[in-house]
This record gives C-alpha cells, sequence and structure tokens, in this order.
C-alpha cells in the first residue's frame, strides 16, 4: 500500500503556552472536570489486593480500553508516558478475586437486583456453570460437562440455527481469528461482534471511496496538520488519551473544528494527567465547533462543497485541489452536478447551520493546505452511516488530503480490538483478508483444507430477531456463543431483546464477568463459561489500534487472584469445534498462539510481519505510514471515487426532538459512575437547550418523560448547549425509545437515530391512558368495533 514506514514516537513540544491554559489557578479548583488524582487513588484501593500484578498490567501489558495502542506506558506517537483512568478502570476486570460462591449460587431472582455495574464489582467467574429450565441458581459442573452439552445441541441443530458473537473487550486477534475459523469449520456464517455496531460502516464507506477499509493516516498526522476536524467524535471522553496528541497538535499550530449537536465540555476543556503543564491548568482543545442537528451532517458537507463550487466558480483553484482531482480521483462532475441542484434553503433547513457559518468553516477548509478528518458514532450509529462516511471522504479528496503526511481520513475506534476483528474474519461478510467473495473464499478454503458456508450469514441484529421466529423456520435461532457482550445494554428495544435471549433454547456465555444478560432464563439452559483475560492468554496477543498499528502484549505473571479454571478464549473454541465434528479435528487444531500467529500471516498478507512479534513492545504497522500512498488506491483502476447522493430527510416531525445519546463516565456500556465528570449529567439527565426548555414550559432539574411508540424514559431537565430540536440522553438508558429491525442501509448496523416528544411528567403522567404512544395492537385496530 505504502513505501514510508511510520518514524516511531517523536519528541512532545518542551515549551508551555499559556495561551492554552483554561485557568491559571492550578488543578482546575472550581472548574467542572475530572478528579484524575482522587480517581487514580480510588482505582488503586480498589485493586489493593493485587496491586503488584495491576502495576506489571500498566507497565507490561497493552492497553485493553481504547484503540489508541498504548503498550506499557509507551506508544508510537509521542515519547513519554501515556495514562488515563479509563485504563486505570478497566483494570480491575483484570485482577479481581473470583466471585463468592455464597453470593454466585444464591437464588437467581437476588442476583437479578444487581446491576452490571454492582455485579462487576462481584468479581470475576471462577468455573463452569449452567442453570437449566426452571432451576433458580446456577451450578457448578466440569468443563467436560459444559463443552460436551453445547457440542451435543449444535450436533442437532442446522448450522444456520445457531450463532456467535464476540464483544470488544480485550479480545485478541487469535481469539478473533479462531472463532471465525471455528465458525466456518462448523459450518455457520452466523458470527459477528462489537464493531458491527460502532464502525462497521466506516469500513464499507471507506472501501467504496478509497479502496481501503482502515484509517489511512496515523495519530502523528494530527500533530502539524493545519486542521483537525472531528465529527461525531468525543475522542476525549472515548480515548482519552489522544487529548495529549491534540494539545500537541495545538501547539503545532493545528486548529480543531469540532462539529457535534451538543458542545460536548470534554471536547473544549481538558486537564491531561500526563502532562505537567495541562494537569495544572488545562488545556482549551477546540478551536470552534458546529451544533449540526443530529442526522444533519450531510447537508453541512454538502453546503461546504456547494460553498466551494460557487468558489471555483469565480477562481479555478480556489478551494478544489484540481491537480489531485484529475489524476486521482473519479465522478468529479457527477458529484459537482448533484450538490450544485441542492438549495441553500434545504441545506439550511437540514444541517441546522446557517449559510455564514457554512462559508465561514468552507473557506477554513479551502484554506488548509493540509487536514485530517476523524469521525465515531455520531456518524455511524445511523441507517445512513455510509453515506455520511462517504461525504467525510468527499470532502478529504476534493483538498488531496490522502496518502500523505499530515493528511487523512480516520473513523477513531473507541475500543482496543475492533480494527482486527473483520480483518481476523469474525463477520458474516469477511473472511481474514478480505471480504466473502468467491476469490477470497478460494483462498480461505485452500489455506484451511475444508469447505466454507455458501449461504450469506446474518448480522448480530437480525441474529436476535431470528430468535423469534417460528420453530420450524430455517434460521429460527436456537443457540447463541457469546464471547462478553451484553445485548441488553447495547441493543435497541432492550425489551424485545430480553424475549428473544430468552426464547433460544440454549444461550452460552464466554466471559470474565457476570452482567444482566447472563441472568436471563433459556428455554432448555444456559451455560457460562470462564474465559482468561487478555494478560493471562496462553503465549500473549495481538491487537490491532485505529492506525493499523498490530501490538503484542505478553502473558503476564504473577496474578494473585488467578482463576484457576479459565481457559484462554481461542482455546475454548478449539474444544468446542472437536468436540462438535471430530472426524477432521486437525484441520482446526493450534497448539499454541504462535502457531495461530504464523496462520494470521497467511490468511491476511496485511498481516504478513506478526509472527515475529514476540515480546512486549514489539509492534507491526501494515500498510506502511499513509494507505493511498501519493493518491494511488487499491481500487481497480487506483483512483478514488467520489460519491454523489440526494440530502436524506431527517427533519423532525412538529413538536418532536431528535435523540442524541452521549456516554458519560462509562467505557461503552460499562459505567464506573453515575455522573458525568464534566457536566455534572447523571443516568437519567436530559440535555436540552434553554431556548427549547422555554417553549415547552420547563425549568432545570424538572422531571421530564420522552416517548414514541418504541418506549418511554423518564428523566429530569439539564439546560446545555445543544441544537435547538435536539435532546440528549445517556447510553445505555436511551435505548429503549429506539425501534429494532431498522438497519443501515449497507451493513446492517443498527439505526440508533430516533424522534421523540417531550412532557412534563406530572402532565404526562396524567393523561397517559388518553395518549397514544404505546406500540401498535394489531388485533384492536381491525376489530371495527
Amino acid at each position: 500500500m505504502g513505501k514510508t514506514l511510520h518514524p516511531g514516537p517523536i519528541n512532545k513540544t518542551k515549551r508551555w503556552d499559556t495561551s492554552l491554559w483554561v485557568s491559571p489557578v492550578p488543578f482546575g479548583i472550581t472548574k467542572v472536570k475530572p478528579r484524575h488524582i482522587i480517581d487514580s487513588a480510588k482505582i488503586a484501593w480498589k485493586n489493593k489486593d493485587n496491586l503488584n500484578y495491576a502495576k506489571n498490567i500498566i507497565l507490561k501489558g497493552v492497553c485493553d480500553g481504547c484503540a489508541l495502542g498504548v503498550g506499557g506506558l509507551q506508544d508510537q506517537t509521542l515519547t513519554g508516558p501515556h495514562v488515563c483512568t479509563t485504563r486505570f478502570n478497566v483494570l480491575r476486570l483484570n485482577t479481581a478475586p473470583p466471585i463468592e460462591p455464597k453470593m454466585l449460587h444464591q437464588d437467581i431472582n437476588e442476583l437479578r437486583k444487581l446491576s452490571s455495574s454492582e455485579l462487576r464489582e462481584l468479581g470475576r467467574i471462577p468455573y463452569p456453570m449452567i442453570r437449566r429450565k426452571g432451576e433458580n441458581r446456577f451450578t457448578r459442573i466440569s468443563w467436560d460437562e459444559a463443552m460436551d452439552t453445547v457440542a451435543d445441541k449444535m450436533k442437532q441443530l442446522d448450522p444456520k440455527q445457531y450463532a456467535f458473537y464476540l464483544t470488544s473487550r480485550g479480545i485478541t486477534n487469535e481469539s478473533y481469528y479462531v472463532a471465525a475459523k471455528t465458525a466456518r469449520y462448523l459450518e455457520t456464517n452466523n458470527i459477528d461482534n462489537a464493531s458491527r455496531i460502532c464502525h462497521s460502516p466506516s469500513k464499507s464507506a471507506l472501501k467504496r471511496s478509497v479502496g481501503v477499509g482502515a484509517s489511512t493516516c496515523n495519530y502523528q498526522d494530527w500533530l502539524g496538520t493545519d486542521v483537525l476536524v472531528f465529527w461525531g467524535s468525543v475522542a476525549s471522553n472515548a480515548s482519552p488519551v489522544s487529548t495529549k496528541y491534540m494539545m500537541e497538535a495545538k501547539k503545532r499550530g493545528t486548529k480543531i473544528i469540532v462539529i457535534n449537536p451538543y458542545r460536548e465540555p470534554a471536547m473544549e476543556n481538558y486537564w491531561v494527567p500526563s502532562v505537567v503543564e495541562s494537569a495544572l491548568f488545562g488545556t482549551q482543545l477546540a478551536d470552534d465547533f458546529y451544533e449540526v442537528n443530529i442526522g444533519g451532517d450531510i447537508a453541512l458537507m454538502h453546503g461546504i462543497m456547494k460553498h466551494w463550487f460557487e468558489m471555483e466558480a469565480e477562481v479555478e483553484g480556489s478551494a478544489i485541489n484540481h491537480e489531485f482531482v484529475r489524476d486521482h480521483v473519479n465522478n468529479y462532475e457527477e458529484l459537482k452536478e448533484t450538490v450544485e441542484s441542492q438549495s441553500w434553503d434545504e441545506i439550511i433547513e437540514s444541517s441546522g447551520i446557517t449559510k455564514e457559518r457554512i462559508v465561514e468553516l468552507g473557506n477554513l477548509l479551502a484554506q488548509s493546505k493540509n487536514g485530517v478528518m476523524v469521525w465515531a458514532l455520531g456518524l455511524t450509529m445511523h441507517k445512513h452511516a455510509t453515506d455520511n462516511i462517504s461525504q467525510v471522504a468527499n470532502i478529504g479528496l476534493l483538498r488531496g488530503w490522502l496518502g500523505r503526511k499530515y493528511n487523512g481520513l480516520m473513523p477513531l475506534r473507541g475500543h482496543s480490538s475492533v480494527q482486527g476483528s473483520g480483518e481476523m474474519g469474525a463477520d458474516p461478510f469477511s473472511l481474514p483478508g478480505g471480504d466473502y467473495d468467491e476469490i477470497n473464499t478460494e483462498r480461505i478454503e485452500k489455506l484451511w483444507n475444508f469447505e466454507l458456508p455458501k449461504w450469506p450469514g446474518d448480522s448480530v441484529g437480525v441474529t436476535i430477531e431470528n430468535a423469534m421466529l417460528p420453530e420450524d423456520s430455517e434460521r429460527k435461532l436456537k443457540l447463541y456463543y457469546m464471547s462478553g457482550g451484553n445485548f441488553l445494554e447495547t441493543m435497541p428495544d432492550p425489551d424485545f431483546v430480553k424475549d428473544a435471549l430468552e426464547n433460544l433454547d440454549i444461550r452460552v456465555h464466554q466471559d470474565i464477568i457476570l452482567n444482566t444478560s447472563t441472568l436471563l432464563d433459556a428455554k432448555e439452559a444456559v451455560i457460562v463459561l470462564p474465559a482468561k483475560t487478555r494478560y493471562e492468554q496462553d503465549g500473549g496477543g495481538l491487537s490491532t489500534s485505529t492506525e493499523r498499528m498490530i501490538y503484542f502484549s505478553p502473558e503476564i505473571e504473577g496474578n494473585r487472584n488467578r482463576i484457576a479454571e479459565a481457559r484462554s478464549e481461542w482455546k475454548i473454541y478449539i474444544d468446542l469445534a472437536k468436540r462438535v465434528k471430530p472426524e477432521n479435528a486437525h484441520l482446526i487444531d493450534f497448539k499454541s498462539g504462535q502457531e495461530i500467529r504464523n496462520e494470521i500471516a497467511k490468511a491476511n498478507p496485511q498481516y504478513d510481519g506478526v509472527q515475529y512479534l514476540k515480546k512486549a513492545g514489539d509492534v507491526y504497522q501494515y500498510g506502511g505510514a499513509w494507505l493511498c500512498e501519493g493518491g494511488v488506491c487499491p481500487t481497480p483502476d487506483g483512483r478514488a471515487n467520489l460519491i454523489s447522493m440526494d440530502i436524506p430527510d431527517n427533519n423532525a416531525k412538529a413538536g418532536e426532538f431528535k435523540l442524541l445519546m452521549r456516554r458519560g463516565k462509562q467505557f461503552n456500556s460499562m459505567v464506573y459512575g453515575e455522573t458525568d465528570a464534566f457536566n455534572h449529567m447523571g443516568r437519567y439527565g436530559v440535555l436540552m437547550s434553554e431556548a427549547d426548555a422555554r417553549r415547552q414550559g420547563l425549568e432545570e432539574n424538572e422531571a421530564v418523560v420522552l416517548y414514541n411508540k418504541n418506549g418511554v424514559f423518564q428523566g429530569f431537565v439539564q439546560i446545555a448547549d445543544i441544537k435547538d430540536g435536539n435532546v440528549g440522553v445517556l447510553f445505555p438508558e436511551g435505548n429503549y425509545l429506539v425501534e429494532k429491525g431498522i438497519y443501515e442501509n449497507f451493513v446492517e448496523m443498527p439505526d440508533y437515530v430516533t424522534d421523540v416528544k417531550v412532557e412534563k411528567a406530572d402532565h404526562f403522567n396524567a393523561n397517559k391512558d388518553r395518549q397514544y404512544y404505546e406500540k401498535s395492537i394489531p388485533d384492536l385496530e381491525d376489530n371495527p368495533n
């Protein structure tokens, strides 16, 4: 892909810059901000029974939090130590002792009174367990009994009737790869992973625009680019170490622009704990915010491009990099015609941004020789997410921001493991090293020496729905094998998800901790299997960062709270495969992590080199420093593609609001605090603009109800700097308002955007018997009386 290699970490700027300080008062006293020192002390106290092991994880392991790729205290971007409380918060998953038997084997209804956060605090799963139909508590069983129960059931089922799912918490590339191979060995394509409900549209959009499914650049390209644009990304929350990069970028002259419906405080001011200057006085990050309507990003991008084409009509070359477009880009005239046909009124209404502000942003981008576009879930959790990102790519391509230093397109991954999931083939549309197409299928069949299933597998949302199909349906899902994850707290319509999970014959939870979904019933049995963590995995393991860096994390000894019966996840998959199809067990057998890495290097040619990663600190970046280096893309004609489209209709109906879901003090759905450190938002806060609150007759902290045909959310008003017509709640609490069965147009990712009505709680409750907000009841609607 590219010849230039990543140079390794560079030195950060030593000079202090008082112009970036948030306040001259040290440690942000009087400011609403995280208390990193206090929080770190609390985390150390929580790990006091296993503190030396926790220290070794921090010093030797690759972070199992976000996807920045910090190994030990170092990374490949900047020299110096990198620490964050998000990484510290997930430490306890690796250091905790086993759950005490009296807690583990109590009545299931008592366990159900606990939240996932409280269940996590109980400790780790100590041994295999089962809870059969009608039983009210878990029973300890042997590994043989557990695995035979699962294998015997699979032997009875059509492969279309079982599915695999892998979450992203700490899972290594070795586990993804073996799970993907196991699923196909067991003749099913029903395998999916957590990235499918996060960044699958990023992959599909980038592949059709520039021919690659990953970030084209590095974090170092932030440091010195002219403009760094964050679309729907709160990087400071999901990936706190990124604030260190932003601070360095600001010192080197980079302008940071944030486009989001809510003016996220964490993207405005941050106290970077590993930089003395910032830890003391804070750092102003964003230079400007553009508060776009939820779903209005495409309109904003088309407004930028429309302004550029108007500039070009006056002075050629004033906005478009014509040399780059001529040499490396297709479909310019088609895009120009589409955008010019759209009216400014349509653009302004959909985006919620005035023409003056769009022109202002357009001018800034047109004057920037270099630029990096970064995005996250704010663009991907839409039914038109692939189109969202293709338009980001359009802007970058028109400016020539591809394939060179200080330029690029970057989907900012939130978890340390999700980039490698599809690259290992752990989803229904992928195989190691490519798509699930005829050419790649033939290549993998030769390597694996068995035939792959030719029927299309279902994505995670569809498999959950398939659990509710009639018993005689060919795709009626009867067994779900889950490595981590909690669909109750990640998927739309949790009530439906609960019904679907309980309608399975057998549900397998391969995990390190309990969560609320583990405690649901099943028609035959719920089986729980104790997994090892990343740092206990036999032979160590690999993870792939946002910037395509593949890090080796070694097996770390010295765990005082070692779970004696826990097993490496890849070993569990192999055991299962051998029990279901023992006649060809040699085809699925791996004796060590090294054997897996050796095969990964063959299965995915981009990963050829990972077989040599064997100790802490070893890292390999595939594709070179920049994908599409020199503007040459791995597309059939070597050129990038501009994608034309109409502006989608995202306008809320009269009297309704667009719903924004954000993360508070949490890591994905794992909540670590009831109050957000940056805005004091509680778990049931409802962010609303002052103008909207006034129109609704609402005051700060007043009880309100958000509702639609899908569900009801009761919370409290919090006046905030959020775009009028949009309200914000926390994920996953707001999932009850999201409709199931609505998927992204290209990759079947669930759509998390919805419209809601807002009323005072007392008014709503007084009138709810007369208001129609529940889901329709066909039997009543069909009755003429």
